[in-house]
């Protein structure tokens, strides 16, 4: 992450002065720790989340608002990764209790908002990050994730169908993160796997084993590029900056 925006590269008293020149906004990016197939790396969620953010610090900035990327939070609940070596997962409530004290120990600290920033799109996650904030105030955090319809419709067809986990999507936005390298090359020769996360949610199915992915992915991460995954971060920008506006009222 470039330290430009890193909030844990400050000194107390940037932090300080920071916080002194509202509206002040901490993004938080959350992720997890689990398999995406045999070319993306365990932190993916988390470098999606991560990417995303810093490019919305800037666009913020931009805006007339200040904004830090905080250090991730980089465990989450993975329990459809249940078998698979690296699915690495803490409870729901967990998660809820220890995102919910960062919140409030960001927002004492004197940061005007805080923006949740979540790429992990297990539905017990996303409830349990959205939990995390729910006892706070008017204005004072925001949930960023594509899960949401509002957000999830201006995505890929690929994200729409629900063939994302380690697809063509996912593979497009790891393609384009600042940096590169994160990419196994089997990505290029790794067949299509027609499952659809959503509709196997839907059918009951707990587990990506019960889903039939036997390798942890789904969708097509042969026909990824970063090209396709700089267009994706513009969405996903896009949805953070947003969220944080409509937060302050600023829209």
């Amino acid at each position: 992450m470039s330290r430009r925006f890193s909030l844990a590269a400050l000194t107390t008293d940037e932090a300080r002065a920071g916080t002194l020149c509202p509206p002040c906004v901490v993004l938080l990016p959350v992720g997890s720790v689990e398999p995406h197939g045999p070319h993306l790396p365990l932190e993916t969620d988390t470098l999606l989340s991560e990417e995303a953010a810093e490019r919305a610090a800037g666009e913020l900035g931009a805006r007339g608002v200040a904004a830090y990327v905080a250090p991730s939070v980089p465990y989450g609940v993975t329990d459809f990764a249940a078998g698979f070596s690296g699915a690495i997962g803490v409870p729901a409530a967990v998660l809820t209790a220890l995102l919910e004290a960062i919140v409030g120990r960001f927002l004492g600290d004197g940061w005007s908002h805080v923006c949740l920033v979540n790429n992990h799109l297990e539905p017990a996650h996303d409830a349990a990050v959205r939990l995390a904030v729910a006892g706070f105030g008017r204005g004072q955090t925001s949930v960023a994730c594509p899960l949401t319809r509002r957000w999830g419709r201006t995505l890929s067809d690929e994200f729409k169908r629900g063939n994302c986990h380690a697809g063509r999507y996912e593979t497009s936005l790891v393609l384009a993160a600042k940096g590169g390298g994160h990419v196994h090359d089997a990505f290029t020769s790794l067949p299509d796997v027609d499952v659809s996360l959503s509709d196997g949610i839907k059918a009951g199915k707990t587990t990506f084993a019960a889903m039939g992915l036997d390798r942890a992915y789904t969708g097509a991460p042969a026909l990824a590029s970063a090209e396709e995954g700089e267009a994706l971060y513009e969405k996903l920008t896009e949805m953070i900056v947003t969220e944080v506006l409509e937060g302050l009222a600023l829209a």
